[in-house]
């Protein structure tokens, strides 16, 4: 079993920054990635950027030049900075940890981006 917790949201300004961490606890070794999602009311999760045990990261087209996600998940310090944050940013964020079997999910924190 793997528990995650994300913290780091909150009320920010167009063109604001934030900084999301994805704490995990548990069986930390078995995790073999964390992924960051997000979902703003009435549309789906939508995937936001990922990071795997090896170091390599990705993106969805729309946060690149804006969001990093680093940090190691061997060290457990898996972060997500996001800057030049835009109103279309507004959603809840969740990190996912995958194992070769499961996944799991935080409870997510609210990022609010105002204009």
């Amino acid at each position: 079993q793997v528990q995650l917790v994300e913290s780091g949201g909150g009320l920010v300004q167009a063109g604001g920054s934030l900084r999301l961490s994805c704490r995990a606890s548990g069986r930390i070794f078995r995790i073999k990635t964390i992924t960051w999602y997000r979902q703003a009311p009435g549309n789906e999760r939508e995937w936001v950027a990922s990071i795997t045990r090896s170091g390599s990261t990705d993106y969805v087209d729309s946060v690149k030049g804006r969001f990093t996600v680093s940090g190691s998940i061997a060290e457990n310090t898996v972060s997500l900075e996001m800057n030049s944050l835009k109103v279309e940013d507004t959603a809840v964020y969740y990190c996912l940890a995958r194992t070769t079997s499961e996944g799991y999910w935080g409870q997510g924190t609210q990022v609010t981006v105002s204009s």
